[in-house]
């Protein structure tokens, strides 16, 4: 399995708080490319990784960077010319649980699965990289004719499923990963964990 972590974001929310690019963010005295680097070498001590980024600061042992050839657009951040089967999208800027992580590498797909939970999706296994990226222009193209609002993960997983396109739902391909991941968006997402 290969595995590709997404961090090739503009972080416009984040806006470089502390100096620091949120995906170099220390919890428990690792950051979280490093600890999502970690947590995947150990449960698929083989597999590939791969940290999408045009920042040399995230080389980080374990995994190779890749800078993306398009990142216009936020689905961009599906790497195109890496999309093929048997690989994994991760998002650079989540804190994976043990537990989380070991959940996404040990499910398997038969052509996508999704994880997160009703506010956001954490990683999507591909296995028909196919299948995968004419979703993922399905959506492209539709945001751009100006039929969908947002194209993120959200509206891919609504083409793959055929749920209505908008309001955030959970159907078939959804495994939910309840309290096992934490998002870092935004500065006040940070202060929030730090302050526990």
């Amino acid at each position: 399995m290969k595995y590709i972590i997404m961090a090739d974001g503009k972080g416009t929310r984040w806006q470089n708080y502390n100096d620091i690019p949120k995906h170099l963010i220390e919890i428990g005295g690792e950051t979280l490319l490093g600890r999502t680097v970690r947590l995947l070498k150990e449960g698929d001590p083989d597999c590939e990784v791969i940290i999408t980024s045009h920042d040399s600061r995230y080389e980080i042992p374990g995994a190779r960077r890749h800078e993306p050839l398009n990142n216009n657009l936020e689905i961009d951040r599906f790497t195109e010319e890496l999309i093929e089967d048997n690989v994994c999208f991760l998002y650079g800027d989540t804190y994976y649980s043990d537990f989380a992580m070991s959940t996404i590498i040990s499910t398997d797909a038969d052509d996508m699965m999704f994880f997160g939970n009703g506010r956001s999706i954490v990683a999507i296994k591909v296995a028909d990289g196919d299948l995968f990226r004419a979703h993922v222009h399905r959506v492209r193209d539709l945001f751009l004719e100006g039929k969908i609002a947002k194209c993120i993960g959200w509206q891919v997983y609504q083409s793959f499923t055929g749920l209505p396109f908008g309001e955030k739902q959970i159907g078939e391909k959804f495994l939910v990963l309840e309290d096992g991941t934490e998002d870092f968006n935004s500065p006040e997402d940070y202060n929030r964990r730090t302050k526990r």
